[in-house]
């Protein structure tokens, strides 16, 4: 009974169970012109689990065994608060819900890992077959709702997954001059705005201080493959920088767990190339947060005390953001932002996704100019000329790297800071291709949906003030354009009742500045409404 169960379930996400790998993916590209939305989703960790059945035990990954308490029983689309990880029915939900309430309304899709079920069962042990069974079929899906429609996906790879096989079954989403990258190292590159915009899918695999099979981008071994990742990287942000155009920089693990090596030279390609990186985007951790990384962590490469370690992460964030130095007195060169977005399984908390809005304002001009930006952003004209005459920040060298044994042994006694010092660019001030905010969308009543009742995502809260999301009276409609589309806000807040929790940031965009100035705040132990808010985001009503 069990197993046939599973199949009818397995049934609801897969067609057929019999389509060889390699064939799944032709699914017809459409290569037209595409009307910018000025919207991307980004979706995580999903980790879908054919093996949950529901009304089994949530002690037992809710695979088997029926308990007598039924709030210890596994829900039909999914338990929250637990360690189960997504059914199939959940996984299913959230893919047909973005079809049909955001295909049309997204220019590209940010796809942050992780694809399989933990390895959480001793009875049901996870094999190489079905991690890539659960990868193909999840590819397929993506391929049948954004692929066809011309929009863009750039997956990456999270700690539940294997190279090989993969280039067979991402082929519709890695392209072609990247196919080398790829069987490198898992690492490539979308312009998912041809000559304009991009989104580089890192391997953080190679970085992640939990892997033990990598050596941690040891200095003296220039073919570690952390190493030669952050190599192809440096050239990539310099190919970028040079054609003038922006980057988002993604990922499956964040910063905050890469090994010390890694780390400080992460930290330098993301400060050097400021201008040119729009913003860092990651999930794996399964908690809605950000933090910074900043020029200071290159003179000791410590990032232990950042977002580490989860079972404090609030308490170490805001202390964190205590520390920050006063607005006059901050220099936005030596700071980058990191976003954590939380996961689509219940494990432990609940389903979300995030819509990023972004400024397209003046892009049809840009893009008919056919030489990307350069004509619309002035940072990128004579950028070479501009880089060549700027001052080096050079910071004084960690007082260990006098010690000749430990200076030839260790990154962070050979990273130069070196940032482009440009006030223009897009992640600094508001223009085309800016970061301006997001909608997170999650499912409040997870426990209670069942097969009549299906779950309903829900806005969670945006990170916009209340005064973009609707127009101002007077303005004709046909110019009018909404961060949000008006469809998918509440109607509450369609009807003009602007209620707190729909809008606790009031961000006016995401650029570093913002950013900090609302770690300020959150820094400030006066704040204690914000304070809670951003707690509650964090864990949504779970344990800490």
């Amino acid at each position: 009974m069990l197993v046939a169960s599973l199949f009818c379930l397995f049934g609801l996400l897969v067609q057929s169970r019999s389509t060889p790998v390699q064939n799944v993916l032709e699914v017809p590209i459409v290569n037209r012109p595409r009307h910018l939305q000025g919207r991307f989703l980004q979706i995580t960790d999903l980790h879908p689990d054919p093996f949950y059945f529901p009304g089994t035990s949530t002690s037992k990954a809710c695979h088997n065994k029926i308990p007598k308490k039924k709030k210890k029983r596994a829900g039909y689309y999914g338990t929250p608060y637990s360690e189960c990880d997504s059914p199939l029915t959940l996984t299913n939900y959230t893919l047909d819900f973005l079809e049909e309430h955001w295909a049309d309304d997204i220019d590209f899709v940010i796809w942050t890992g992780d694809n399989a079920r933990h390895e959480n069962d001793p009875e049901i042990p996870r094999t190489t077959n079905e991690i890539y069974e659960m990868n193909d079929v999840l590819a397929k899906r993506m391929n049948e709702i954004f692929t066809i429609r011309g929009i863009p996906v750039i997956p990456s790879l999270g700690p539940n997954s294997i190279i090989n096989e993969f280039l067979k079954i991402w082929q519709s989403f890695v392209p072609f001059p990247y196919h080398q990258a790829f069987r490198q190292g898992a690492y490539f590159a979308v312009e998912v705005v041809p000559n304009a915009l991009a989104v580089i899918s890192l391997n953080t695999l190679y970085f992640y201080d939990a892997n033990d099979a990598v050596s941690g981008c040891n200095y003296n071994e220039p073919d570690d493959p952390g190493n030669l990742q952050f190599a192809w990287l440096e050239d990539q942000l310099k190919s970028y920088r040079k054609r003038g155009m922006q980057v988002w920089v993604t990922g499956h693990v964040p910063p905050s767990n890469y090994f010390p090596e890694c780390y400080v030279q992460y930290v330098r390609l993301a400060l050097n190339f400021q201008d040119t990186i729009l913003g860092h985007l990651y999930g794996h951790k399964n908690a809605d947060h950000f933090f910074f990384v900043e020029a200071k962590d290159l003179e000791s490469g410590n990032n232990n005390s950042r977002a580490s370690k989860h079972n404090d992460l609030y308490d170490s964030l805001v202390v964190d953001f205590a520390q920050l130095p006063k607005p006059k007195k901050i220099d936005l060169d030596e700071y980058a932002i990191i976003n954590v977005s939380p996961p689509v399984v219940p494990n432990p908390y609940l389903p979300t996704f995030r819509i990023f809005t972004y400024n397209i304002t003046g892009v049809e001009k840009a893009l008919a100019d056919g030489s990307s930006i350069r004509h619309v952003n002035v940072i990128d004209t004579g950028t070479e000329r501009l880089l060549d005459q700027r001052q080096v920040k050079l910071r004084d060298e960690p007082s260990h790297c006098t010690d000749e044994l430990y200076r030839n042994s260790s990154w962070k006694c050979r990273l130069q800071f070196d940032p482009p010092q440009n006030d223009d660019a897009p992640s600094r001030t508001s223009r085309l291709w800016t970061p301006l905010g997001y909608a997170q969308y999650f499912i409040p009543h997870l426990k209670d949906a069942d097969k009549s009742d299906p779950p309903h995502y829900k806005l969670e809260y945006t990170t916009f003030p209340a005064s973009v999301i609707l127009h101002e009276e007077g303005q004709n409609e046909t110019e009018i354009w909404y961060p949000i589309p008006l469809r998918n806000l509440p109607k509450s807040v369609r009807d003009g009742k602007m209620k707190k929790k729909y809008f606790p940031y009031s961000m006016q965009d995401l650029t570093i500045g913002s950013w900090l100035d609302l770690a300020r705040r959150l820094g400030d132990i006066k704040e204690k409404k914000l304070r809670k808010r951003f707690r509650q985001y964090m864990y949504l009503g779970g344990r800490e």
